[in-house]
């Protein structure tokens, strides 16, 4: 058997490796774990290819027995939101997420509206492979899938009843806030959060776009300049950048400064400990996030667990052992009260909060310990990906986290090599106290790659 589950659901450059053939497959294998008469709820997103993959996956459920309920085109934590709130069995999410236009996906999601966990991944691959569906006799085929006209409602209610909407609202009121929904799926919701909210968006790429023209999906502080000089323009209090499927936020600050996820992670766990009193005192991360983030919380009685690289993971294992809040650094953050899910809009609201109750942004940002960061990605080479941790391994000499890759914590930097679970490419980040210094070492770790993979390749 092959692989087909990445780090977050299944994807693939649309017509060469995601195919009709295979959404309906899969389709099939999911509706045979969930069980027949299962009720599951199907999204996508803005990307070409969404409409044709979206009749294959209606396909296969009814195939095999399962009813499909269509949400149409929203975020991937609206669609999640309806499902755990709602009483569905489970959902499919039509989407990519951040990769480049030409990909398309699959997520699986459970009845409490989390990605399915890594085991039921590897029961649903076992069904594909082998070919064990139910099927249907023909008199069995007589269902046609219905609509939830609302779900995007919903979700929007559900994010605006989850802040302090009274105190953003008499603090920030009439203010401005920049949304960069990139062309994707959060076109809509954004915006209608900002207004709920008593905040008025200036709305960026705020149109469907299946090509991605205006800007790459994957919001990042480069991706995000013309989003950010907005903000300085017309003198906003945030803005913040989207992916595809409007599952992460990029936060900019009302100077106009993009930041990483892992900060404004750390800066809304302490928010959430102060005002909401969850317990217990712990948030999750990946090892892709700043030490800042240690550097942080710790001193002020927020314990840090290091997980492997993907939100499903995270949210599997704050909804189990409890906590404040789970998140990435590619600004991926989870918020329990709401659901154990990425949700960029909430995590909009949850800032916009923050803002409102600290009377700004910038300073707050400015607060966190200093670290530059910089990443980078080389195609795995010939040896392998294991040649490429065992090159950067002998390379560098500190604190060593073998979660995923390899994280190496030296003095004033770290770095963090490994195999990306959604490109066929090797995954170089590191941080120091100085952007040229983590360009340096970034640098170094990919010539270490090169000089021992080829010759071993």
């Amino acid at each position: 058997m092959g692989r087909l589950f990445g780090t977050d659901g299944v994807r693939g450059v649309l017509g060469r490796d995601m195919t009709p053939d295979l959404a309906l497959r899969l389709a099939r294998s999911f509706a045979a774990w969930l069980g027949r008469g299962s009720r599951v709820l199907v999204g996508r997103d803005t990307r070409s290819g969404g409409a044709a993959l979206e009749a294959a996956v209606i396909a296969g459920l009814l195939f095999e027995g399962v009813k499909p309920v269509l949400a149409g085109v929203l975020p991937t934590p609206a669609l999640q939101y309806n499902i755990a709130r709602r009483g569905f069995d489970g959902g499919v999410m039509i989407t990519a997420s951040h990769n480049p236009a030409e990909y398309n996906g699959l997520k699986l999601i459970g009845g409490d509206g989390v990605e399915v966990p890594r085991e039921a991944e590897n029961e649903i691959e076992e069904l594909f492979f082998e070919g064990r569906f139910g099927g249907l006799d023909w008199r069995g085929l007589l269902g046609e899938p219905t609509r939830l006209d609302d779900a995007l409602d919903f979700y929007v209610n559900g994010v605006i009843g989850g802040v302090d909407k009274e105190l953003i609202r008499s603090r920030l009121g009439g203010s401005r806030v920049v949304t960069d929904c990139g062309g994707g799926a959060s076109w809509k919701s954004t915006p209608e959060v900002v207004k709920g909210l008593g905040l008025k968006p200036v709305t960026l790429n705020c149109s469907p776009d299946p090509l991605f023209s205006a800007r790459e999906p994957e919001p990042t502080p480069h991706s995000l300049t013309e989003a950010a000089s907005l903000v300085r323009t017309v003198k906003a209090v945030a803005g913040v950048g989207h992916d595809g499927d409007a599952d992460r936020a990029i936060i900019i600050d009302e100077e106009g400064r993009p930041h990483w996820g892992d900060r404004t992670g750390a800066l809304l766990s302490l928010h959430t400990a102060e005002t909401r009193g969850l317990a217990p005192r712990r948030v999750y991360t990946g090892v892709s996030s700043s030490v800042l983030v240690e550097e942080y919380l710790r001193p002020k009685g927020i314990e840090v667990v290091w997980t492997p690289v993907g939100s499903v993971v995270i949210s599997h294992l704050l909804k189990r052992e409890g906590g404040i809040a789970g998140f990435e650094e590619n600004g991926g953050y989870m918020h329990p009260p709401h659901q154990y899910v990425r949700d960029g809009a909430m995590t909009l609201a949850l800032v916009l909060e923050l803002a409102a109750r600290e009377r700004g942004l910038a300073a707050l940002y400015d607060s966190l310990p200093r670290y530059e960061a910089y990443k980078t990605k080389i195609p795995i080479p010939a040896a392998g990906a294991e040649c490429a941790l065992k090159a950067v391994k002998s390379r560098f000499k500190g604190r060593l986290i073998e979660i995923d890759g390899i994280k190496i914590i030296g003095d004033g930097f770290w770095i963090l090599v490994r195999k990306s679970g959604t490109e066929p490419v090797i995954r170089v980040m590191a941080e120091a106290r100085s952007l040229h210094e983590a360009r340096k070492i970034a640098e170094e770790a990919v010539k270490a790659i090169r000089e021992e993979c080829a010759s071993e390749g």
